[in-house]
């Protein structure tokens, strides 16, 4: 399994911003994937997430799946799951985060300083006590055997398809360029997501 240097590990904090166990799971998924399915230097490779949290930084920086390349797909979905494909032969794997695996940031003390971390209304002392867990937990998602952080499995779903090149729209009621394939149509008028909300009432 590729080895993740302190300069890369550096690097991939600065490029998401902090450093917390999301982080570090997207780092380990990235790490297994890159072992099995292996690097995407343009569209070979697809990775797909069934969340939009912190991790998917570091599948980014690391495999070569980008959003604006289209082969990094979100299901937000709220899972700690991550599908990775190779297009040239089909190999996949899917990865899903064992819940026993994350009894630090599970304990009743994290998820309190955690409630007040987003109310603000921590302490400077609790504040430091927060940092000193989350560190232990990252600590051990990095050099957790892989078995015992993931269930490896099989795909749920076929390799998405290649990103859609297509045409661009003209919205009937904003009048600005949307592009076909995310266009919706009413009554014969082409419409941009959030016209087509203003103008078709919900059931």
């Amino acid at each position: 399994m590729p080895s993740i240097t302190s300069e890369c590990l550096e690097q991939i904090i600065h490029f998401h911003g902090h450093w917390c166990p999301g982080l570090a799971i997207g780092i380990r998924a990235a790490q297994i994937a890159l072992a099995e399915v292996g690097h995407s230097s343009d569209e070979e490779m697809v990775a797909l997430c069934e969340t939009d949290m912190c991790g998917i930084d570091a599948i980014q920086f690391l495999t070569g799946c980008t959003l604006g390349k289209g082969n990094l797909i979100i299901r937000p979905y709220g899972k700690m799951a991550f599908s990775f494909y190779r297009r040239k032969d089909g190999k996949s794997i899917r990865l899903v985060l064992k819940k026993e695996s994350g009894k630090g940031t599970g304990s009743p003390d994290y998820r309190e300083l955690q409630a007040k971390v987003n109310t603000h209304t921590i302490t400077e002392e609790e504040r430091r006590r927060f940092a000193a867990l989350r560190q232990e937990r990252c600590d051990a998602i990095m050099t957790m055997p892989v078995e015992e952080l993931f269930e490896i499995g099989t795909v749920r779903e076929a390799v998405p398809p290649h990103a859609p090149m297509a045409q661009s729209l003209t919205c009937a009621l904003c009048r600005e360029g949307v592009m076909e394939t995310k266009a919706r149509c009413f009554k014969g008028e082409y419409y941009c997501a959030p016209c087509f909300e203003k103008i078709v009432p919900r059931p």
